[in-house]
């Protein structure tokens, strides 16, 4: 079956090349029983992937469900897929059926498989390596032929690394990987799929179409979709329904659709004392925050030497505590700048050199003087990671956790800058 069919017997709009790739990876893996995950945001169509493999599978006049992991409380999960025996626990007044005994010769669909718990993980994979699971509350092994569909929208290797998704099972469900695009990547199909889905509620509301101005269709485009083509069919049905006048503009069309910004600054929730940090940025984010305290003191220390001048005399550590804080200051800008023209695209304004501080002649200091330094955030990363493979004498896990990165990304970093392990 060519893709033109496909998209005709299931409703599939677009012809995006992702899109027509997924599509096309579905229909080849259809007739196989092989595990198949498919990857993509909310809200893109995912259950319509597992919909077509299994319409165009041999198994396609078995059973075929649905299940959303997320939606399952962890205490009934393993009932509800295994199935128990009377009496196993409280509530259990009779004996249950799962739906891998119910589903046999069939397909099962199992969303948002990023949600299961850890134990049930375990069931999953003896199901998946020999067709073999066990009642809660049995001891007797039954054994099922079920073809398995999983789908997430979470990164599971991420969450392989944090211990919360079994990595075995990872690479047990995506034998066959589906990645299924976010409709903001689509941008050549969210108009034909607008003009769809106004057709079919203005079909089901007995009125007639909108019609969409070429401003609109603009704004269309520029909108990031967050909510995919989840939220594009909830706006084409706000539109059909609340709209006066069925030829829609682009401030008419603003109305329906959610504000957004395209600032990407980040929110600091809990600064600068959370001590574990999501990615390399947030690192750096503490480093600006430590910095920033010695520029305070910077200042302070500035306005002690012009009130007292002695105090230079009177305390000689004085001027090599004020050279650390400049240097500490200098390194502040500069690491801060680059990252500012990163987040908003402008470049920041050239910091203005200090005025001579004139202590006095006999004092040792004569007028403050700027020191050359030339660092950015790379040099600094590495000097971050060589510093925590001191500490911890080599322990990569130890320094990961120490920096607020995966293990994974530390040893992308270790490559990447070749650094040797100390």
């Amino acid at each position: 079956m060519d893709l033109q069919s496909i998209k005709n017997r299931f409703g599939i709009i677009g012809n995006s090349p992702e899109l027509n790739y997924a599509l096309q990876v579905a229909a080849q893996v259809s007739n196989t029983d092989l595990t198949v995950l498919i990857i993509g945001d909310s809200g893109v169509g995912k259950e319509a992937f597992s919909s077509i493999i299994h319409a165009l599978s041999s198994r396609k006049h078995n059973p075929f469900i649905a299940v959303n992991c997320g939606a399952i409380p962890e205490g009934t999960i393993d009932s509800e897929l295994f199935g128990h025996e009377k009496g196993s626990f409280t509530g259990a007044v009779d004996a249950r059926k799962g739906y891998f005994e119910t589903v046999n010769g069939g397909t099962i669909f199992l969303d948002e498989i990023g949600e299961m718990p850890l134990g049930t993980q375990a069931r999953l994979l003896r199901v998946l390596e020999a067709g073999e699971y066990i009642r809660v509350g049995s001891s007797k092994v039954q054994k099922t032929d079920v073809r398995v569909i999983a789908a997430t929208n979470k990164d599971l290797l991420q969450l392989v690394q944090q211990n919360k998704f079994r990595e075995d099972l990872y690479y047990r469900l995506s034998t066959v990987p589906i990645r299924v695009p976010a409709l903001a990547s689509r941008k050549e199909d969210i108009v034909l799929l607008f003009r769809k889905f106004a057709a079919d509620f203005a079909d089901k509301y007995r009125t007639s179409s909108v019609q969409l101005e070429d401003d609109a269709k603009q704004l269309l485009l520029t909108y990031p979709w967050p909510g995919n083509i989840r939220e594009l069919k909830n706006i084409a049905e706000q539109v059909s329904v609340l709209s006066p006048d069925k030829t829609i503009n682009a401030r008419e069309l603003s109305r329906y659709l959610q504000p957004y910004s395209n600032n990407r600054l980040p929110a600091v929730v809990n600064a600068p004392n959370q001590q574990e940090f999501q990615n390399e940025r947030e690192i750096l984010y503490k480093l600006f925050f430590d910095m920033k305290k010695d520029v305070n003191e910077l200042k302070k220390m500035f306005i002690e030497v012009l009130q007292n001048p002695a105090i230079v005399e009177q305390n000689p550590s004085f001027v090599n505590n004020l050279k650390d804080l400049k240097t500490n200051q200098e390194n502040f800008q500069q690491l801060s700048a680059p990252l500012q023209i990163e987040m908003t695209g402008n470049a920041p304004i050239p910091p203005q050199p200090a005025y001579p501080v004139h202590v006095g002649m006999d004092n040792g200091i004569h007028e403050h003087e700027e020191v050359e330094e030339s660092l950015n955030i790379v040099d600094k990363e590495k000097e971050l990671i060589i510093k925590a493979l001191k500490k911890h004498k080599s322990k990569r896990k130890d320094a990961a956790l120490d920096l607020g990165i995966s293990e994974r990304t530390l040893y992308r970093k270790l490559k990447e800058y070749d650094i040797e392990e100390l």
